[in-house]
């Protein structure tokens, strides 16, 4: 086990109409906030509604900052920095999954930081000072809602790159399973994937003797690919939606990663298929990362190996590593197709043509190399962009 320091300060506040407190929290920190959020289906719901109206029986008055996209862009940044500081707004409240609440935490940052705020992100200027800001989560997913990260996009270059600090965590974050009743099957089984990835991030690590944080991680994964064909079967099971939406929180607060070596290599690998294509990350992350595990298993074999006898109760007896490894692999991938996720790239109408523009972009041209399981340098990652095909 690694030595690590742990800190996760974000009050957790969870249950059956609980989002209808979101003023009487956000009026412990301010009474004049920014109400950041997308568009129409939080209107549509109600949620816009029961939070507004909280807010206003808190005394809390709030400017909105809508229309915000899925992987989010600088732009919105920098019109929600301009309209905190002319009305002289303290906090942030971010309202939606995690690309409002990534661009809320891009927000809070730039207000406090004397320059361009892409500098936190793409140039690597550690932040050193943040509005305060809460959440109200309407799609499990991102695990930005309790998370130390944010990722934004700039539309110049299509660069989509994070930023992480004890900053950003939120003040607090209200999570409420009957708010995942209305989302459309397709950001259910996006945000799946992504939950599902944040756990294999941390997972698939070179390190071993992490008993524990093996097993939280185990667990975490069977109970994802248990409730989520449940939510997709019936979008108003509260309990398999309790599972879903606490499992997200899990898989990203910074637990389940503790004592090992996290990878990320996927994400960053992703990140710029969504950045240039406009893909959901979760979407495409399915895509990616059973690639990833083609190209890297024989590195620490063992891994894999465990995760296919632990997560999909595969009988090793009589049977190869290699034979294992596979097995344990084409599981995932025959879990991510039974709950309706594409099987390659060329199903999500992306060809070899960009492939090494975004291998380069995703290792500054071999300046650097991603992850940690097996170290990956531009052509390895041109290679699994390959494999997704």
């Amino acid at each position: 086990m690694e030595n690590f320091n742990w800190y996760n300060p974000t009050r957790i506040i969870f249950g059956r109409g609980c989002h209808r407190e979101a003023g009487i929290w956000t009026a412990k920190y301010s009474r004049k906030v920014l109400l950041v959020y997308g568009g129409k289906s939080l209107k549509a719901t109600g949620t816009y509604d029961a939070v507004t109206k909280s807010l206003k029986d808190a005394g809390v008055a709030y400017t909105e900052l809508s229309g915000i996209r899925p992987n989010p862009r600088l732009n919105p940044v920098y019109e929600g920095i301009e309209i905190c500081k002319r009305e002289a707004i303290d906090f942030v409240l971010a309202v939606g999954g995690g690309s409002v609440i990534d661009t809320g935490k891009a927000i809070a940052l730039g207000v406090c930081y004397n320059g361009d705020v892409w500098d936190l992100y793409g140039k690597g200027v550690k932040p050193e000072k943040k509005l305060h800001m809460g959440v109200v989560l309407t799609i499990p997913a991102a695990g930005s809602e309790s998370s130390d990260g944010s990722v934004i996009t700039r539309e110049e270059g299509l660069l989509k790159r994070s930023c992480c600090s004890d900053l950003l965590f939120p003040d607090f974050a209200i999570l409420n399973p009957e708010l995942c009743y209305t989302l459309p099957k397709e950001q259910i089984r996006a945000g799946g994937a992504d939950i599902l990835a944040h756990v294999m991030e941390r997972y698939f690590a070179p390190n071993s003797n992490n008993d524990l944080t093996d097993r939280l991680c185990e667990g975490a994964m069977k109970t994802l690919m248990k409730n989520l064909p449940v939510v997709l079967e019936d979008v108003t099971n509260y309990d398999a939606w309790a599972e879903v939406m606490w499992t997200g929180n899990v898989a990203h607060s910074g637990l389940l990663g503790k004592g090992r070596m996290d990878d990320w290599a996927s994400h960053n690998i992703e990140h710029e298929l969504s950045a240039l294509y406009d893909i959901p990350h979760g979407t495409g992350l399915a895509v990616i990362f059973p690639a990833w595990m083609k190209y890297v298993y024989r590195e620490h074999s063992w891994r894999f190996v465990q995760f296919g006898q632990r997560v999909f109760g595969i009988k090793t007896e009589g049977k190869t590593t290699d034979e294992i490894c596979w097995e344990a692999i084409e599981d995932l991938e025959d879990f991510y197709h039974r709950i309706g996720l594409p099987a390659s790239l060329r199903e999500l109408g992306i060809d070899e043509s960009n492939f090494d523009r975004m291998a380069a972009k995703a290792t500054g041209n071999d300046g650097y190399t991603l992850g940690s399981f097996k170290k990956l340098t531009k052509n390895d990652v041109k290679e699994i962009y390959g494999l997704a095909l």
